[in-house]
């Protein structure tokens, strides 16, 4: 599931700081019903174009943070060493794959982490605030996104390093204005994991440490076995196993959107781009 998760979060972030319009008028017109156009996105965080692009870059990576629990995972090898060093130490403390990671306890301390980190900025000449922490973790949150996405050849080892340290570098010199955004990014992509996780059968227990157990004289109850697994784990399995048909399905439009949101940031950055370049040269 790891480029579903790392689409779903950069698709949250779209989300959350972009409303994009959908003309559907070519659709719903010859039809003669619906609706001409939608707004999608419900932007309660302000950011540049610039924004969207980095913090959709780090919404990807942190949507793949709770499967670190996981030695074997594709992560732990997305920016050898350090990758695998990570990964074992996670899964070591964690209890093991969809444990601690993957529950509410875990989403707090990597927003912990990551809050700790935004709080690292130094003022450079010509760039004004740099955001020094949110840069050095962003390192290995893009490489994340960036295995798993296949963007990066298997077997080339040297290459994560060169890719990931700009956009690295990128993060820390463009990040959005506000001092909360990567701890919100890093919680908002823990959290997209944890509800995929938990729309397939496996699902996952969002209060570990405690595990509270499904009581015997519901195991015949359809709808509440169904749901509420004998281990403490909840899954609302809508997707069914993971790599499903359905989740698949459920891919594509997400994919989309995301793509579509970081497309018309890079629109903007074009557009102000050219403005600039334009009123440089006295032009319009």
């Amino acid at each position: 599931m790891g480029p579903h998760h790392a689409a779903c979060g950069a698709a949250a972030w779209v989300a959350v700081t972009t409303r994009l319009h959908l003309d559907l008028a070519l659709v719903t017109v010859p039809l003669g019903w619906g609706p001409h156009s939608v707004d999608l996105g419900w932007p309660v965080l302000h950011a540049t174009p610039l924004g969207v692009i980095a913090g959709a870059l780090v919404t990807a990576g942190a949507a793949l943070l709770p499967d670190a629990d996981h030695r074997s995972a594709t992560i732990a090898h997305s920016l050898p060493p350090v990758s695998r060093w990570v990964c074992e130490g996670i899964g070591a403390v964690s209890g093991g794959h969809r444990n601690g990671t993957h529950s509410l306890l875990g989403i707090a301390v990597f927003t912990a982490i990551a809050w700790v980190a935004g709080l690292w900025t130094m003022d450079v000449p010509h760039f004004g605030s740099v955001h020094v922490g949110a840069g050095i973790v962003s390192l290995l949150l893009v490489a994340f996104a960036a295995k798993v996405l296949g963007i990066l050849p298997d077997g080339v080892r040297k290459l994560p390093w060169v890719l990931s340290v700009p956009l690295a570098a990128f993060i820390a010199l463009y990040a959005p204005h506000e001092q909360n955004w990567f701890p919100f990014a890093v919680a908002l992509g823990s959290a997209v994991h944890i509800a995929g996780d938990m729309l397939t059968d496996g699902g996952c227990n969002p209060l570990w440490p405690i595990a509270i157990r499904r009581p015997r004289r519901f195991s015949r109850v359809p709808l509440v076995a169904w749901v509420w697994h004998r281990g403490g784990r909840v899954a609302f399995p809508i997707l069914g196993d993971a790599g499903s048909w359905r989740e698949w399905l459920m891919l594509v439009p997400v994919s989309l959107y995301a793509i579509a949101g970081v497309a018309g940031a890079l629109l903007a950055l074009g557009r102000t781009g050219l403005s600039a370049l334009a009123g440089a040269w006295g032009i319009g």
